[in-house]
């Protein structure tokens, strides 16, 4: 395909992820105000969108407790700088097995829930964008497997075009992209949609070129995509997906750090994308001229 640059590009910064990461790093937000406090600092350093889980305060693990998205969401929203909100609905869809000779029954770590507690949050607070991903795969390590089936994203879909929120399809591998037509052919999604292709997360799409042409090749022309690569390859991708013609995402869930040796926070991360995106000739748009991209509504807590 001939190049076609974007040349106003928009950064999400996802600010803390869901993995174990909250002992690697010091930056690694766990709280619920150090969650908000570190997406406000990125969006002040140039982030329009800031993709928020929420963690356990004491022990930094996962949580999908709707009172610490509440919190979070708050925060955000009083602070003294404009910014999408992105809420991860990407939680209980875990099932770890119990080991190749005995998988049943599933074992510490699976949290399978139904689909209307899986958006529970989404509805108490409205973001503007939540993340839907678009397909089950092996994850990682051995017996866990991220698990929503088409039947768990059609509901999930309907729930969220049915609140108004904007899905932000997480698509991990070709096949993610080729569902995600399917459920907007159906009326599930509404288009144009919003995707973000995933690379280097094991045991998805690679993280190389010819892989990543190949995602953004089969995504529609009239949809929007964003792009991020898992670890060291991070600001790598901000280039290759400007280059391809989408947006850019980074932040502490994707990679801990800014240099050897030097481990980064949100806002370095967001500024260093930032340099990099402007010394191509493109410019950073912020949260308003991306509501008027996506078709975003700001809605307040219900």
């Amino acid at each position: 395909m001939p190049l076609s640059m974007n040349t106003d590009v928009f950064i999400t910064c996802a600010v803390t992820g869901s993995g174990a990461t909250q002992d690697r790093s010091p930056h690694v937000p766990r709280s619920p105000e150090h969650i908000a406090d570190s997406a406000i600092a990125a969006a002040k350093a140039g982030a329009a969108i800031v993709h928020c889980h929420v963690r356990d305060p004491e022990t930094g693990v996962p949580s999908r407790d709707p009172k610490l998205y509440r919190e979070v969401t708050d925060r955000i929203r009083a602070a003294d700088v404009d910014v999408v909100l992105n809420l991860t609905a990407g939680m209980g869809g875990d099932i770890v097995f119990g080991g190749v000779e005995s998988p049943l029954p599933t074992v510490d770590g699976t949290d399978m829930v139904g689909a209307t507690e899986r958006v529970a949050h989404i509805a108490e607070c409205r973001p503007e964008i939540c993340t839907l991903d678009c397909g089950t795969m092996n994850f990682a390590e051995a017996d866990y497997v991220m698990t929503n089936t088409p039947g768990m994203l059609t509901a999930m879909g309907k729930m969220m075009t049915a609140l108004g929120v904007k899905p932000e399809i997480e698509a991990f591998d070709t096949g993610h992209l080729w569902y995600a037509k399917q459920l907007v052919k159906d009326g599930v999604l509404d288009a144009p949609a919003l995707v973000q292709l995933c690379m280097g997360v094991p045991w998805g799409a690679p993280d190389d070129l010819n892989t990543f042409m190949a995602m953004v090749n089969n995504v529609p022309d009239d949809w929007t995509f964003s792009a991020f690569g898992l670890g060291r390859n991070q600001m790598a991708y901000v280039a290759a997906a400007v280059l391809a013609g989408g947006n850019v995402r980074v932040g502490l869930e994707d990679n801990l750090w800014l240099g050897k040796g030097q481990l980064a926070t949100n806002a370095e991360l967001v500024t260093r994308a930032k340099g990099i995106i402007e010394g191509m000739g493109a410019r950073v748009i912020g949260p308003d001229a991306v509501r008027e991209k996506l078709g975003l509504t700001k809605q307040a807590p219900q």
